[in-house]
C-alpha cells in the first residue's frame, strides 16, 4: 500500500481570528522510518499563552519565537497552536506504548519518534498533560538557583505558579508560600501540601520569589517580598501588553535581581549537560504524586473545545489545568 493510500484525515483545533477557534480537517500522512502515529487520548490548554493568542495579542516581534512545535499557520491568524498531548502510538517506532508530544490540538498526528516521550506507567495519563508546564516550572527552579531552607514566595496560584512551589516544597528546610490574590486558592494550596497567603498577609525578606500571576500587580507584590539581593524570577509573558514596575524606593539601595525565565532554552546552570528530551522526561517523571489531580479541571470532549474557549480563557473563570478528551 502507497504512503498516500495510508493517509487519514485528522480534525485539529484552529484559532482563526480574535475571539473565534474552529475545528478543521486535515490529512495526516503514514509514519515512514523512525516516525510514530499517534493517537491523542488527553490535552490541556496552557490559559495563558493560548489567551493571548485567542485574543490576537502576540506582538508582530514575537511571532517567529513564540512558534510552537509542529505549529500551523503564522501569527496573528489562523493558526493551529498547542503543545500539551498524551496519546496512544498506533503505528511506528513505540508502537502501543503511551507518550507525551508538544503538539498542537489534534486528535492523531504523525511526528518523529524523537518527538515523543514515553509515559511511565505509574503517571496516569491525564494527569501527564501537565508536563509542559512542569517543564516550565523546573527550568524556572534552576533558573533561581533556590536551595535548601531558603525562604521561597510565588505570586499567582496558576498551574505553573502551583508546580514550581511544589517542586520547591521539596527542597529540604525549605519556607515555601504560594499567594494569589483569590482566597480561594487555599484549598488549591492544602491539597498539595502547601502554605497559602493573601499578599498582605505574605512573607517579607524571601531569598528568591517567582512571579506567576501575568498582571503587573502580582508583579510590584513579588518585587516589594524579596529580601536584599535577592532575585525575581518573572514567568508571566504579557504578549503586547505593557506593564508598570515599582523600581523606584529600595529597588536599587536593596540590589535586587528580576530576571525572565522561559522555557524556551535550559537554565544555563544545566544547559551544557540537558538536552530538550531529558528535561520533558524528567519533568513527566515528576508528575508521579497524586496530589497534583488537584490542577486538573474536569475534561471536556475535543469536539465541544471551539464553542467553550470563550469561558476557559475569560479573565477570573477559575479554570486551572482544562483537560480534554479525545
Amino acid at each position: 500500500m502507497t504512503r498516500e493510500i495510508e493517509q487519514m484525515n485528522a480534525t485539529a483545533l484552529w484559532y482563526a481570528s480574535p475571539g473565534r477557534a474552529e475545528l478543521r480537517t486535515e490529512a495526516v500522512a503514514a509514519p515512514g522510518p523512525d516516525e510514530v502515529r499517534v493517537r491523542a487520548l488527553h490535552g490541556a490548554l496552557s490559559r495563558g499563552t493560548e489567551a493571548l493568542i485567542f485574543a490576537g495579542k502576540v506582538p508582530q516581534s514575537e511571532h517567529q519565537r513564540m512558534r510552537g512545535p509542529h505549529m500551523g499557520g503564522i501569527f496573528p491568524f489562523p493558526v493551529k497552536y498547542g503543545y500539551a498531548i498524551v496519546g496512544h502510538v498506533e503505528e511506528g517506532a513505540l508502537s502501543g506504548k503511551t507518550v507525551f508530544a508538544l503538539h498542537p490540538h489534534q486528535n492523531v498526528f504523525t511526528l518523529p519518534a524523537s518527538g515523543v516521550v514515553e509515559v511511565p506507567t505509574n503517571v496516569p495519563p491525564r494527569r501527564a498533560v501537565l508536563a509542559a508546564n512542569m517543564e516550565t516550572a523546573l527550568n524556572a527552579v534552576w533558573d533561581a538557583g533556590a536551595g535548601p531552607a531558603d525562604r521561597i514566595a510565588i505570586v499567582g496560584a496558576g498551574v505553573v505558579g502551583a508546580l514550581v512551589a511544589f517542586l520547591c516544597s521539596k527542597l529540604p528546610g525549605a519556607d515555601i508560600t504560594l499567594i494569589d490574590v483569590d482566597a480561594a486558592r487555599a484549598k488549591l494550596a492544602a491539597a498539595l501540601g502547601l502554605k497559602f497567603a493573601l499578599p498582605n498577609s505574605a512573607p517579607q525578606e524571601c531569598d528568591a520569589v517567582f512571579h506567576t500571576s501575568g498582571n503587573g500587580a502580582g508583579l510590584a507584590t513579588a518585587i516589594s517580598l524579596a529580601g536584599d539581593e535577592a532575585k525575581i524570577i518573572e514567568m508571566s509573558w504579557y504578549g503586547d501588553g505593557e506593564v508598570s514596575l515599582p523600581l523606584g524606593g529600595a529597588f536599587h539601595s536593596r540590589r535586587l535581581t528580576l530576571m525572565s525565565s522561559q522555557v524556551g532554552r535550559v537554565a544555563p546552570s544545566h544547559r551544557p549537560r540537558w538536552p530538550y528530551a531529558r528535561r520533558l522526561a524528567s519533568a513527566i517523571a515528576l508528575l508521579d504524586d497524586p496530589r497534583l489531580d488537584a490542577l486538573l479541571t474536569p475534561a471536556i470532549p475535543f469536539a465541544d473545545l471551539p464553542a467553550a474557549l470563550p469561558r476557559i480563557l475569560a479573565p477570573g473563570s477559575g479554570v486551572l489545568c482544562q483537560v480534554i478528551d479525545y
